[in-house]
């Protein structure tokens, strides 16, 4: 480009000034490291503890016996998924212990893209959409950094069924390639979006699932293998046709989130070839003459056994993904996180087997750790590997982490959900985390994560409201309103499970005048209840979210069967 300047220029002094600014440019752009942000789906700390070795031990210790002599202690040694490559991912960089997210998929989405809690982005349950006034981090990644970038695979921030809100290429990507929805009809037979260079920002073209393979695993329409399948067709791409420009891939599972197909169940027997040893077996030894792999035929297999092994599949994707970036290009950041918690409500539908000792009336769309806590793993250049962080973090910070890895400035203030004003940005960068193995990066009194929810439609409780916020020790969960009355009381690092609430005050009116000091819980829970008073939806009675009417999955167009029994292009 630059020989091109001269042969073209009238050689002047600011003719060369500018090729050199661009040379300067270009040369920045060629050192910014790619990043690949990888997201798990409905897939929960309980199902992925091999990633923390001696964690289930440990808690197995501080609830048993010899701690506090729970009676249903046993329940918590279970059965995790078997996730060979997170657990890599763990050992090769840095596993955080204490990752809080939202309690459902797309809550959790758009803070991660805007850096700002579900109060401020309007999205609380699994049916809002994202306004296209918000400031997305990816925009700025391809604006002044230079990046390519691309999504595939879960989307989840535009709605439901109409996608009123923003759209990957309105986010800043250039190209899309996955569904847009909350869940895909089945596994083998969905909606497939795509946006490229031949569509405006809001448009989307809709084409049938295309059938991909990758080495080891026939060719299939099976959903995890088509998005990894074109995610590492465009990494392959990127890395030979401009080695020196920097990419970030946004890459969202379905897995392991039911399917719109309810019968004869939402939930699915991988594809035989994308599971690992462990997991066949279990499939095999559960699924009897009735089951089928690659099919929603799943015979004797218990829900949770079905979640181990979708489980499995997507981390055989994850690790499919890691191995072509390690070939082609080192410099690359490699983030792993959850969406929220495991589902552990409805027939067919309940599917905790670990960690956790009260399960039902909890779990994802709760703000309970069953429902916030997930696994994060983080890996990369100058990331000391085998290292942990027990730190407190959230989905929100990938924001200005992924920002700051790009060498780009944070903005404080972003524009609000309406359009009409500045609101401060939420997210913390843990580059001070990653690279200084620094704590504190919150006040570990008066600092705060929140979590809120609406659950629309749950077993659980009907219409249920609900915001949590924590500090370094503490946690609050209030229910309905921000009463005190409907509040419980947790010490975290006592009782991580939540199995023993605390006493609460009677009230808080003098907390701040000397009646207590952070040395005492009373004084935590006023604290975190202002919090929730004061900055959750819960304490704001005229909030008023984004609606519009909403399909739970796309359906299967008119006058198509859509059989029980799938039969996949290479079924194994």
């Amino acid at each position: 480009m630059i020989h091109r300047a001269f042969r073209f220029s009238l050689c002047g002094v600011a003719v060369l000034a500018a090729i050199a600014a661009g040379a300067a440019s270009a040369s920045a752009a060629s050192e910014r490291p790619n990043i690949l942000l990888i997201i798990g789906d409905d897939i929960g700390f309980d199902a992925t503890t091999d990633m923390y070795p001696g964690m289930i031990d440990s808690l197995v210790k501080q609830y048993g016996p010899s701690g506090r002599n729970h009676s249903d202690y046993k329940m918590i040694d279970g059965r995790p998924a078997s996730t060979p490559a997170l657990n890599s991912l763990a050992r090769s960089g840095m596993r955080f212990t204490q990752a809080w997210v939202n309690t459902f998929c797309s809550p959790t989405r758009t803070s991660m893209i805007t850096g700002l809690y579900s109060v401020k982005t309007g999205v609380l349950d699994y049916m809002g959409y994202l306004s296209l006034t918000h400031h997305s981090f990816v925009r700025d990644l391809k604006e002044k950094g230079g990046y390519s970038t691309a999504a595939f695979g879960k989307w989840h921030i535009a709605g439901l069924g109409q996608y009123p809100g923003m759209k990957p290429k309105q986010a800043g990507f250039d190209l899309y390639r996955g569904n847009l929805h909350g869940g895909v009809q089945t596994y083998w037979e969905w909606d497939y979006h795509i946006q490229d260079g031949s569509d405006a920002p809001e448009n989307y073209r809709t084409e049938k699932a295309p059938v991909r393979s990758l080495p080891g695993i026939a060719p299939t329409t099976f959903a995890p293998v088509v998005k990894t399948a074109d995610a590492i067709q465009w990494i392959t791409e990127q890395e030979r046709q401009n080695p020196d420009k920097p990419w970030f891939v946004w890459f969202a599972f379905n897995l392991s989130h039911i399917t719109g197909q309810q019968m004869p169940n939402p939930m699915v027997i991988p594809n035989a070839d994308t599971m690992d040893q462990v997991s066949r077996r279990e499939m095999e030894g559960c699924m009897g003459p009735d089951g089928e792999f690659g099919t929603a035929n799943v015979g004797s297999c218990s829900s949770e056994a079905l979640m181990r092994a979708m489980t499995n599949t997507m981390d055989t994707m994850t690790g499919r993904l890691i191995e072509t970036v390690d070939k082609l290009d080192k410099n690359t950041y490699i983030i792993y996180i959850g969406d929220n918690g495991t589902w552990m409500f409805g027939e067919k539908r309940e599917f905790i087997d670990n960690m956790y000792i009260t399960r039902r009336g909890r779990s994802k769309g709760t703000a309970y750790e069953s429902g916030v806590r997930v696994s994060m793993a983080v890996r990369g250049p100058k990331i000391q590997a085998g290292s942990r962080s027990d730190e407190w973090v959230n989905g929100v910070d990938l924001f200005s982490t992924i920002l700051e890895l790009a060498g780009l400035e944070v903005p404080r203030t972003v524009p609000n959900r309406t359009g009409d004003g500045k609101v401060a940005v939420d997210s913390v960068s843990i580059t001070p985390i990653l690279f200084e193995g620094a704590s504190g990066l919150r006040d570990p009194n008066r600092g705060y994560m929140l979590a809120e929810t609406i659950n629309p439609v749950s077993t659980i409780k009907p219409n249920l409201k609900q915001a949590a916020a924590r500090n370094a020790t503490y946690k609050v969960i209030c229910d309905e309103s921000p009463q005190a009355e409907n509040c419980v009381f947790y010490n975290l690092v006592d009782d991580p499970l939540e199995e023993y609430p605390l006493a609460k005050p009677s009230g808080c009116a003098n907390y701040e005048n000397g009646t207590w000091t952070p040395a005492d819980p009373e004084w935590h829970f006023c604290r975190l209840h202002e919090v929730i008073v004061e900055e959750s939806f819960l304490g704001q009675p005229d909030y008023v979210k984004q609606t519009v009417p909403q399909q739970p999955f796309a359906k299967i167009p008119a006058g198509k069967k859509q059989p029980a029994k799938k039969q996949p292009a290479g079924k194994q």
